[in-house]
């Protein structure tokens, strides 16, 4: 299969679009676009595990290399792994799943879901480019679509919101840039591609340098304290399908880029700062908890959540034991597929109700069962419940951790695990507070449940999250292979004996 035409879809789709001459085309243009995605993605998935199951044991497959700039050896290098299957398979499900929430968009409508359907452009070449440079490019490419999807189509301060983010993501585009220069200067062999720099990596004391910028620049993506500050602001303010994929996709960019540019690329440095990252990801983990107690708006409550959940990520990621690692793959998935359904089902709340405010909502389950059902859902899952996907990553995250040898990072896994408490508390609260106990307003009694397109959407995700939560297999294998193949260089000094 050409992963070219993971690109060439969704730009495809884009050009169409412009010619489309009312919102209503424009939003059928961009459904079609999103189902086509997802088919290709499936197409995707199978045609590599049938490679797999033929005996194919490369390391990535389907790569495609190609001069882009020879002057300073920037390559149009893309290939994939279990890891980049299981992103891309992500992005083609949140995606689907936006444009159906956003089916009633009129205002802009066009340039709305122009704006969608180009982040995803951005999200699939991310997760296929092998070399720096490409994946850099294609990082930044998603930015500016995030900052106008918030600017225009958001709500409360999102002026200040917007700027926020782009302010943030643009100062760890900048710390990336810094480190792959650096990468690229100190190589044997000066270039950009990734599969290069692997195996030859630089010296150890170019990685110690050089890995706090790369790690510290992908990680304000995904929320790594203290830089997560944007991630609140931005997700509270933002339209339903952009919160959705800021959560569901963007943060997920970070934790890949940690894995696929940092830790690979660095092994001697992600073994010698392994705790620096554990302890961070430690007090997001807990910090996101206790913060989201205090919250009263329920995308507020959301956007705190996913700071201690992508703390999860995070975790695994700075146990760099291929359990674990697995387990921050899996966290990615799961969180992805989870906030994607929490936004939308705040986001039909909203619609209806105009307030986010808990306190002004309640007896929902009596109004509008079908949007009670899938908030609780989510709300399961956020808090770990066996049967569902945060279960599944989740508890591998902490098996994976606890195999880390030494007494901080025993504690640290066991401080990580004692905020799922405080997890079932808000959640818990905030469940029984919006879909419990009477109708908060009378007005409330006249609203409707979920329409035909809010049902696809949140069917489609709530498919994710069970089909995870109780048949695990299937992932965890995809990923497995590629969690090992990353760690193979950092030594097995991380292994238990």
């Amino acid at each position: 299969m050409s992963l070219n035409l993971l690109l060439v879809w969704p730009l495809l789709t884009v050009l169409v679009m412009l010619a489309a001459k009312t919102v209503r085309q424009t939003r059928v243009l961009a459904l079609m676009g999103a189902v086509c995605q997802l088919l290709l993605c499936a197409v995707l998935l199978y045609s590599y595990q049938a490679e797999r199951a033929a005996g194919n044991t490369a390391a990535f497959l389907f790569e495609e290399n190609h001069s882009w700039y020879a002057a300073l050896q920037i390559r149009y290098h893309i290939g994939v792994d279990g890891m980049s299957v299981a992103m891309i398979l992500l992005t083609a499900v949140v995606v689907l799943a936006g444009v159906l929430v956003s089916w009633r968009q009129t205002v802009l409508g066009r340039e709305f879901f122009f704006l969608l359907m180009f982040l995803s452009v951005g999200a699939y070449g991310f997760f296929i480019s092998l070399d720096l440079f490409t994946l850099f490019f294609f990082l930044e490419l998603a930015v500016i679509p995030k900052f106008l999807l918030i600017g225009i189509w958001g709500s409360g301060q999102k002026n200040y919101s917007a700027m926020k983010l782009a302010l943030l993501l643009m100062g760890g585009s900048a710390l990336i840039f810094v480190g792959l220069t650096g990468l690229y200067f100190n190589a044997a062999t000066p270039g950009f591609d990734m599969t290069v720099l692997a195996a030859h990596p630089v010296s150890a004391a170019t990685q110690r340098f050089f890995f706090p910028f790369l790690f510290a620049g992908f990680g304000i993506f995904t929320a790594l304290f203290p830089f997560h500050t944007w991630v609140p602001d931005g997700h509270s303010s933002a339209p339903t399908a952009a919160s959705m994929f800021l959560a569901g996709i963007s943060m997920k960019l970070g934790g890949y880029g940690c894995l696929r540019a940092a830790i690979w690329l660095m092994p001697a440095a992600a073994q010698e700062y392994s705790w620096v990252i554990v302890l961070l990801a430690t007090i997001a983990i807990l910090y996101g908890a206790f913060a989201t107690m205090m919250q009263t708006d329920l995308k507020y409550i959301n956007a705190y959540s996913s700071v201690s959940h992508c703390g999860f990520v995070l975790l695994g990621i700075g146990m760099l034991t291929k359990t674990a690692v697995t387990g921050a793959i899996l966290q990615m998935v799961s969180h992805g597929l989870m906030t994607a359904l929490f936004f939308a089902a705040i986001g039909m709340v909203y619609d209806r109700t105009h307030t986010r405010l808990v306190s002004r909502l309640g007896g929902l389950l009596r109004i509008m069962p079908f949007m009670s059902i899938v908030f609780v859902v989510a709300g399961l899952c956020s808090l770990g419940l066996p049967g569902l996907s945060g279960f599944v990553a989740e508890m591998t995250v902490f098996m994976g951790a606890w195999q880390r040898q030494g007494m901080g990072y025993h504690l640290a896994t066991l401080a990580a695990a004692a905020s799922i408490v405080v997890t079932a508390v808000y959640i818990l609260r905030a469940v029984g507070k919006v879909i419990m106990g009477p109708v908060a307003a009378g007005e409330h009694l006249s609203l409707k449940d979920a329409s035909w397109n809010e049902r696809l959407a949140a069917i489609l995700l709530l498919a994710g999250i069970i089909a995870i939560g109780f048949a695990p297999g299937w992932l965890v294998g995809l990923t497995e292979p590629s969690a090992g193949h990353l760690l193979q260089q950092t030594g097995d000094v991380l292994t238990p004996h």
